[in-house]
């Protein structure tokens, strides 16, 4: 089986999120990421990853205001200066918390200024920030309507593209099923590339359990395609979180 994390922004919001970090721990995680560690004093997370024996697989670049819809800004025409100072932002927090990972959110955007600008500003994150891992990941247009990136294939040129070894590919197994319909199919073309997966169930972004994936098969293919990653569980619960886990071997 892949090594599962726990996405602590979905994942055990019974709880405020600083007692997230214990919560994970009891139900059988030693790994976690979480979105969006900005509004916390990075201390405070550093503490509670190191108390409860926590690594942490990722962290996503600021989105600045999300309840106003911004959704990162290295693919918007005209905000280059505001995406590198939030990018610098985001690496003094990896600095502190250590993420396997840094998620760079391309935003809202389209056409071909947006994807020369997404272009040359990965380059110019994957150069500064050479000792760090960075993925960027297709979200379906459904669930974040007027995203920049939305397509595997698009996903995969940008990473040639660039040509950093820095750079990867984010998989969520969840996007994947909705804007190809066949998650698993997607994988067999891209998931080379992929750095770090997250999972839900589809429809409904609950437990990747049931519903159009079948996930026994798809963690079975991970395994046996050397897969080495975590898998992070990023979705809403049905249920109580820690009643739901049976999926992970954990409840």
């Amino acid at each position: 089986m892949p090594r599962f994390a726990a996405n602590l922004t979905f994942l055990f919001t019974e709880v405020p999120f600083l007692e997230r970090f214990g919560a994970a721990r009891e139900a059988g995680f030693d790994t976690v990421e979480i979105l969006f560690p900005y509004d916390d004093p990075v201390g405070e997370v550093s503490d509670r990853l190191r108390d409860n024996g926590l690594t942490l697989a990722l962290i996503n670049t600021p989105p600045s205001n999300w309840a106003a819809g911004d959704r990162g800004f290295a693919a918007v025409p005209g905000l280059e200066a505001r995406f590198r100072r939030d990018f610098e932002h985001c690496l003094r927090y990896a600095e502190r918390l250590k993420p396997r990972h840094i998620h760079v959110m391309a935003g809202k955007a389209s056409g071909l200024e947006a994807r020369n600008i997404f272009v040359q500003n990965l380059a110019w994150a994957a150069d500064l920030a050479a000792d760090r891992s960075l993925t960027i990941e297709p979200i379906n247009s459904v669930d974040m309507p007027g995203y920049f990136l939305n397509d595997f294939d698009q996903a995969a040129e940008i990473i040639a593209e660039v040509g950093a070894p820095n750079l990867g590919l984010q998989f969520d197994a969840y996007h994947a099923q909705i804007i190809n319909g066949d998650a698993m199919a997607v994988w067999v073309k891209h998931g080379a590339l992929a750095r770090h997966i997250q999972v839900a169930g589809v429809p409904g972004r609950h437990e990747p359990a049931g519903g159009e994936i079948d996930y026994p098969a798809f963690f079975a293919r991970l395994d046996s395609d050397g897969y080495s990653g975590f898998v992070s569980a990023e979705y809403h619960p049905s249920q109580r979180t820690e009643d739901g886990l049976g999926w992970a071997g954990l409840a």
